[in-house]
């Protein structure tokens, strides 16, 4: 009898027993927890990347113009400054390793090498509005959507390996979101203030083509967006405070509700690569949240 109670005992300690605050988080799904302070960034925080050693890079920390890099634990540290007033919008990372900027004000997608930290100019266009966010297919070949926000529409532009911009389409709305499916076979690029999200076929050579409709929303806008492995679309909602996540037919399977309104964009990272560190440009911090299926 005695043993049956010490054991009942020490169940019942076992299970009262709060897990820590990081046990918690990796068991949990779908719901946000705060990742840095609040305040650490500029208004205009942006374009979360991991690189392949797992580090987590976020642009605009302290002020504009900075590239910080987020430790594990959520404190920061200023990475690299960009030159000549240049701000960056985007993050992705090469085949080398380097970082892809976009550059938003200097009509550029710059890149840092993250060895040495050195920055120089990818790619330049005086026919770019505002490059604002970036991603990059297995072959190597960038895809960047440049949005007119005065006049309310946008361009699509493909830099290939010689890194020469060729305008891929002209007439859409402000063009923000874009990303490419696993296999790089369909690239998806949303519209802000139209609130569609469109998809196009991509062959090899980059070329698009079956431009077709994702999904259209009634209400708030679109900021970025990311694929994970099984295809399925996470698109920020900008002024909602969410994360929808979609089939890559468009059916909304989850929506996930964060602490601040202005989402601005979000990436995969932690060792699984089932963590979303997503940004939140009202709270100038950064959110995250557990997924079921692993982005990279």
């Amino acid at each position: 009898m005695k043993y049956y109670f010490l054991l009942f005992t020490f169940l019942i300690a076992s299970c009262s027993r709060k897990l820590s605050p990081e046990k918690e988080f990796q068991r949990s799904l779908f719901k946000a927890y705060d990742h840095t302070a609040e305040n650490l960034f500029s208004r205009n925080i942006e374009g979360p990347a991991v690189d392949e050693k797992g580090r987590l890079f976020v642009v605009n920390y302290q002020k504009d113009g900075t590239i910080g890099l987020v430790n594990a634990d959520g404190t920061v540290e200023l990475f690299v400054t960009l030159p000549d007033k240049s701000i960056g919008n985007s993050i992705q990372f090469n085949s080398a390793g380097n970082m892809l900027v976009a550059d938003f004000t200097g009509h550029n997608i710059l890149e840092v090498n993250t060895d040495t930290r050195e920055v120089s100019v990818y790619c330049h266009d005086d026919r770019f509005n505002q490059p604002n966010d970036i991603c990059i297919s297995k072959k190597g070949i960038v895809f960047a959507s440049d949005p007119n926000w005065q006049k309310q529409n946008g361009k699509l532009w493909r830099i290939g390996p010689d890194r020469k911009a060729v305008l891929l389409k002209d007439d859409m709305g402000t063009t923000n979101g874009i990303c490419l499916s696993p296999d790089s076979k369909t690239l998806y690029v949303n519209e802000s203030i139209q609130r569609r999200i469109w998809a196009f076929d991509v062959d090899d050579k980059g070329n698009i083509s079956n431009q077709r409709i994702v999904a259209v929303f009634d209400d708030y806008g679109f900021d970025g967006m990311k694929c994970d492995r099984a295809g399925n679309l996470y698109v920020t909602r900008y002024g909602k405070g969410t994360v929808v996540i979609m089939t890559p037919q468009g059916k909304q399977i989850q929506e996930i509700t964060l602490k601040g309104k202005d989402v601005s964009n979000i990436t995969f990272g932690g060792k699984d690569y089932r963590t979303c560190f997503v940004t939140l440009q009202d709270r100038k911090g950064i959110e995250k949240f557990r997924t079921d299926v692993p982005g990279k």
